[in-house]
């Protein structure tokens, strides 16, 4: 059965950084995709940063990018999300999701409600 257990979240004031981790347990081969996706109260769930494994290609949304950092360990299983100068709209739970479907080499975005395998979330908060 497959797990993924996300860490590193907490508060932080506007400009701080964090790092999130997501380790993967209860299979070996790795996911055709993966990423984190982030809810803020009241809102939808969205994506913000996708891997797909088969070509290496990571997609960020545009409010992250240059400031949030995907990068994974496949040794250890592990997935990270590298948080710099954080914002107070960057304030949601975080939640990392994977799968093994190819999905026709696009990974799923939006509300990701496509993939099947989900962490229970570690919330970020920032302060202004």
């Amino acid at each position: 059965q497959v797990h993924l257990v996300e860490s590193g979240g907490g508060s932080v004031q506007a400009g701080g950084s964090l790092r999130l981790s997501c380790v993967r347990s209860g299979i070996a081969y790795r996911p055709y995709c993966m990423g984190w996706f982030r809810q803020a109260p009241g809102k939808k769930r969205e994506e913000v940063a996708v891997f797909y494994t088969g070509t290496g290609s990571i997609y960020y949304r545009d409010s992250v990018k240059g400031r949030f950092t995907f990068s994974r360990d496949s040794a250890k299983n592990t997935m990270y999300l590298e948080m710099n100068s954080l914002k107070p709209e960057d304030t949601a739970m975080y939640y990392c999701a994977a799968d093994w479907l190819k999905f026709g080499g696009v990974c799923p975005r939006g509300e990701g409600n496509e993939y099947n395998y989900w962490g229970r979330g570690t919330q970020v908060t920032v302060s202004s």
